[in-house]
């Protein structure tokens, strides 16, 4: 996962038999890789500045041709094209438009549909670690009002950071190195869609948070009942792990049947979200949360005092509906008796 590259696929990911790929591969064969993704250069300024632009781009390294400068009718704005030799989706292209805008003045500017893409990258790319941590924090703290606990919330966080790791790795794996990439129909490795690993955090961790309560809630409603913590666990799982197999089974069923996709962004989206599904249900919740629990004892629902009388009190087990439910059969008891009395 550590060496996840973010981009925009672009058409020589697509299946060979397609109009799109014949065309690409075309004109790569014919003018190169890079003839695809031209990078339109403008340039606010006159002749001489647009000549001097055009003569620094060529030094760069990954750069095929340079077009002459195409100016306005006013004279003072002029446009070149820049034809790198990798392919718009490289990382030598990406580099080579970050050379360009970093040894340029400030009226030079690089645009382009490749361009576009390697900037949308960029900022989902920055999104990335906010977004995340948002939806951890939120997670954990949801998960600390429900389960009263402090280490199960964290335990939960930390798996489903485990479960997106890992499902973002087998990806690499296998659409960015080609690992079995011809078992799943992967033509063309390259980077990760961009928007990849944002899409697949917040559906897995939907997914992941639905498995952890659906296990935990059983665990320590037995466990606040009074059984032992090894017994309580044992209660949980026997009764919430059919639940979230079958879950788990359908979502990876669902997920699987778009691998056969002959778009490579649909194709990589269901094997990552099944890949995650798979992981985050049978690996995570029903092997590594139990084996936890089990290790931390009476301490997994441990929560400070004052932190309990500040959290609001949320009853998922419907302990309250069963206290009203005695409350009122008590009452209705009282009342025959009563009327009894009077008879």
């Amino acid at each position: 996962a550590t060496s996840l590259e973010m981009g925009l696929p672009d058409d020589g990911s697509q299946p060979t038999s397609t109009t799109q790929r014949k065309a690409y591969d075309l004109l790569s064969d014919g003018f190169g890789p890079g003839f695809n993704g031209p990078l339109l250069i403008v340039v606010d300024g006159d002749k001489a500045a647009a000549d001097g632009t055009a003569k620094d781009i060529q030094k760069l390294d990954g750069v095929a041709a340079v077009t002459p400068a195409t100016y306005n009718k006013a004279g003072d704005t002029a446009t070149i094209t820049v034809i790198p030799e990798d392919r718009p989706s490289s990382a030598e292209t990406e580099a080579l438009v970050h050379s360009i805008r970093d040894t340029s003045g400030e009226n030079v500017h690089v645009t382009g549909a490749t361009a576009m893409n390697i900037d949308f990258s960029q900022r989902m790319n920055d999104a990335l670690l906010p977004y995340l941590a948002l939806v951890v924090g939120l997670a954990f703290l949801l998960l600390m009002v429900v389960f009263r606990s402090v280490l199960v919330p964290l335990k939960a966080a930390l798996g489903f950071l485990l479960s997106v790791v890992a499902a973002l790795g087998a990806v690499v794996a296998v659409f960015q190195w080609g690992w079995l990439g011809s078992l799943f129909g992967v033509e063309q490795t390259g980077p990760i869609m961009s928007m990849m690993p944002i899409f697949m955090v917040g559906v897995v961790f939907g997914l992941a948070m639905d498995y952890e309560v659906f296990l935990v809630t059983r665990m320590r409603e037995a466990y606040v009942h009074g059984e032992r913590p090894g017994q309580a666990i044992v209660t949980g799982f026997r009764h919430g792990a059919r639940v979230v197999t079958a879950a788990a089974v359908i979502m990876i069923a669902v997920f699987a049947g778009f691998i056969g996709s002959g778009e490579q962004m649909v194709k990589m989206i269901g094997f990552g979200l099944a890949i995650a599904v798979f992981f985050d249900a049978f690996v995570v919740r029903m092997a590594i949360v139990p084996a936890v629990l089990a290790l931390l004892g009476h301490r997994a629902w441990w929560l400070p005092r004052w932190l309990d009388r500040v959290l609001p009190s949320v009853d998922v087990e419907g302990e309250r509906l069963r206290e009203l439910d005695a409350s009122a059969a008590d009452a209705d008891d009282a009342d025959e008796e009563r009327e009894l009395v009077r008879v």
